[in-house]
């Protein structure tokens, strides 16, 4: 007879599980898109704890959504190819000869990657552009920087098609324009635009920094829309926070539930956020 002794460990496992059955429950049926980027890109063993809780998101009822980035692998390719880059007022010019290496980087190499790694965990992943099925048609943002654009209709119906077959979508961020064209999208924006198309319960931007921080230096845990722009106005929220804080405010404004800045170098991000007491990061909602 074969016995085991109970440690500390699995004593905790079990808690914690029964502990996140109310949140199991409340997420049971909503969409959730998670931006992915910076470090759970950046090596194997990341991609793939990131793939399994995605797999694990879908296995407990959430409908997960992935809109990735992928500018350190275009930059890699662009200098491979030799093919040099302008740059207005700090912004890279995507000229005709850039947007097809950004084409062939994020919706072939970058969107692949994350496919197969889901496809490896057991869930059952589809890689596709917000140009398949005019899931995300754009407008040019600025003519100086050539083919960057801004989405300007979203055509969701392929990611619930994608839903009622129990799968995974996997979102390149492009964009087609009304002749054609193809558009680069910032990354954030992109999933932005696809949450507030889905009128998400939850959109994750995953990033580097453990979320907003306040005056003192401390990660807010929790803030409302008017908080965001008093920050931003005061100067507490700078640099680089502040597209991402505009991409929660624009998804908050277009009817996404919340919005969650959190670090994508932490173990389990997604899961501490939807699925612990605590959460992960700084949560963002709306004034009222």
């Amino acid at each position: 007879m074969k016995t085991q002794n109970m440690n500390r460990d699995w004593i905790a496992t079990a808690r914690t599980l029964s502990q996140a059955l109310p949140y199991l429950q409340r997420y049971t049926g909503a969409i959730v898109v998670i931006k992915l980027g910076g470090h759970a890109m950046g090596s194997d063993e990341a991609m793939d704890e990131f793939a399994r809780d995605v797999v694990l998101m879908q296995m407990v009822g959430i409908h997960p959504v992935v809109v990735h980035g992928g500018g350190p692998m275009i930059n890699a390719m662009l200098d491979k190819l030799q093919i040099k880059s302008e740059f207005v007022n700090g912004k890279r010019v995507t000229d005709a000869a850039t947007v097809e290496v950004v084409e062939m980087v994020l919706s072939g190499t970058v969107n692949k990657r994350i496919v197969q790694a889901i496809n490896r965990q057991g869930g059952k992943a589809v890689g596709l552009s917000g140009k398949d099925a005019n899931l995300m048609l754009c407008e040019q943002t600025n003519p100086d920087l050539g083919f960057v654009g801004t989405p300007a209709q979203m055509n969701p119906e392929v990611l619930h098609d994608l839903f009622a077959k129990n799968t995974i979508p996997v979102i390149a961020p492009l964009g087609a324009g009304k002749d054609g064209e193809t558009f680069n999208v910032n990354g954030d924006t992109a999933a932005g635009a696809v949450a507030a198309s889905l009128n998400a319960d939850r959109l994750l931007l995953l990033t580097d920094v453990p979320g907003v921080k306040g005056a003192d230096g401390e990660v807010v845990t929790e803030l409302k829309s008017a908080q965001i722009r008093e920050m931003t106005e005061a100067g507490v929220i700078a640099g680089g926070m502040i597209p991402k804080t505009e991409t929660a405010l624009n998804a908050i404004d277009g009817g996404v539930r919340a919005v969650v800045i959190l670090d994508g170098r932490a173990p389990n991000a997604c899961l501490l956020e939807l699925f612990t007491e605590h959460g992960a990061g700084s949560l963002i909602r709306g004034d009222s």
